[in-house]
């Protein structure tokens, strides 16, 4: 039961997010340096994951 209200939350959170985008977009403000610093934040946990094997 918890899982199912987590992954319920974050179906939630995710079709919240995507409508953000869409719309950031269609008003062509996107934030390229908050974009590119969510990128590398995703690639340096990845790596860091890889390096240490933990996470």
């Amino acid at each position: 039961m918890p899982r199912m209200v987590v992954l319920a939350a974050l179906i939630v959170l995710a079709c919240f997010v995507a409508a953000r985008i869409v719309k950031s977009v269609r008003a062509r403000r996107l934030d390229w340096r908050g974009i590119a610093f969510m990128a590398a934040f995703v690639a340096l946990a990845f790596y860091l994951r890889h390096a240490t094997g933990m996470g």
